[in-house]
């Protein structure tokens, strides 16, 4: 049946997996409200381009929809709620995006629209946050886990936001405020709606998962053995600070068939002075031995990691380190990007490179990264390997996170054994 426009509430998720779990309590939330023709941008502000693109999209809304309600909420309605709101849009903070009270009367796209929710920054655990003026903060609220949509094989959930570190080119401390974890039974929770609906992988996500646990005296390396008390098939896990691998986790990461081969770490850069301005927890020298001592313990294992290109200060021999740390650390999986200033965070007030620099920096990265992924997906012919298929029949991804392709549609949903035939550009032709 045909949902007329008139009744639908579309949401539109920007950046990070966790917006994608949160954006299903987002539909819910206004759907219970009685929300109607109503479109909710679910936005990103890890970059300047991702603010520019959320505001780009509101924009267009509003000019082509002239009858609907335009919300935005997410992290760049939390930095630019003024903005969002000037511009006619209905504005939800983050931590009100998942209430039903926060789409209850709309009101006309074509004036202000209202501000919905706190700001819910409180210090971080190792320095105070990045300031913004005069604004006063609120207690952070308690988190409730975020479980994604039944349109993917694979549900994404969300068991902690917020970030309790103060690095130095991050405004995610401005938007989410300090971490907080969802309880271990409400996690668990969760995952049985995921496990019930026939969803066969669950991805655990968070801003800082890592630190799950922290503000409750539990830890990640525990709720994944919570997790898999439950008859989940294959659990795999988000990005990872490397410091915070313990030696429980890292036995999951590396003994536990039920946990994904593949770990997606946080380095940003692979230069130590660099790092230091960034104010990360480790060093290089700290990231090639995790990723070796990973290698070493589970071969099949592939790695991923977050580059940052063209941080301020950053200079021709700094750069190279980075490049060089894709070989060294076996990088498979690169999620890289450009430096851009945050406002409010220190990285904004250090001598710049430029954002012409930093693009070409990250493209060079990216280069790298591609090289490298090529070559690996290369040696993955022949093999088998066990394909979770997604919805479309056809394609879905083996447990070490290479992309696979059938020639033939088969169940959605199913994970079926394959031969690796051939490398098609980053996918891998399966039968």
């Amino acid at each position: 049946m045909m949902i007329a426009l008139a009744d639908r509430v579309e949401v539109v998720n920007f950046g990070c997996r966790l917006n994608i779990a949160e954006g299903e309590a987002v539909r819910a939330a206004a759907k219970a409200a009685g929300a109607r023709d109503t479109i909710v941008f679910n936005s990103c502000a890890v970059t300047d381009e991702a603010v520019r693109q959320a505001r780009q999209a509101v924009r267009r809304a509003l000019r082509d929809r002239p009858g609907a309600e335009v919300v935005v909420t997410g992290c760049a309605a939390e930095l630019e709620a003024e903005t969002f709101a000037a511009m006619g849009a209905r504005v939800v903070r983050n931590d009100a995006k998942g209430l039903v009270e926060s789409y209850k009367a709309p009101v006309s796209p074509r004036r202000r629209g209202p501000i919905t929710g706190r700001r819910v920054i409180a210090p971080a655990g190792d320095g105070p946050p990045p300031s913004r003026g005069n604004m006063t903060f609120d207690k952070p609220a308690p988190y409730q886990p975020a479980l994604s949509g039944s349109d993917h094989a694979r549900a994404f959930l969300g068991v902690q936001t917020g970030c309790s570190h103060s690095c130095t080119f991050c405004a995610t401390v401005l938007a989410r405020g300090t971490a907080r974890s969802a309880t271990t039974e409400a996690v668990l929770d969760a995952a049985r709606t995921a496990i019930d609906r026939g969803q066969r992988e669950i991805i655990l996500t968070g801003v800082d998962l890592a630190s799950y646990g922290d503000d409750s005296g539990t830890s990640l390396a525990a709720l994944v053995e919570a997790l898999l008390t439950l008859p989940v098939e294959r659990l795999r896990l988000s990005s990872l600070d490397p410091n915070r691998i313990d030696d429980a986790l890292f036995a999951l990461l590396t003994e536990e068939a039920r946990v994904m081969p593949h770990v997606h770490l946080s380095l940003q850069a692979g230069d130590d002075m660099v790092l230091t301005r960034m104010k990360r927890r480790h060093r290089r020298a700290d990231a090639v031995r995790l990723t070796e001592r990973l290698r070493d313990a589970r071969p099949d294992i592939a790695i991923g990691a977050d580059l940052i290109a063209g941080f301020p200060t950053e200079d021709d021999t700094m750069f190279a380190h980075s490049m060089a740390l894709i070989d060294d650390c076996d990088i498979v999986f690169g999620h890289i990007f450009p430096y851009s200033p945050r406002a409010g965070t220190p990285a904004a007030r250090m001598p710049q490179v430029g954002r012409a620099i930093a693009r070409e920096r990250a493209a060079k990265l990216r280069e790298a990264n591609a090289r490298r992924r090529a070559a690996w997906l290369d040696t993955q012919v022949g093999r088998t390997a066990s394909m979770l298929v997604e919805r479309d029949g056809l394609t879905g991804h083996a447990e070490n996170f290479a992309a696979l392709t059938l020639a033939t549609p088969v169940e959605p949903g199913s994970i079926l054994p394959v031969r690796l035939t051939a490398r098609e550009g980053d996918r891998m032709l399966a039968a």
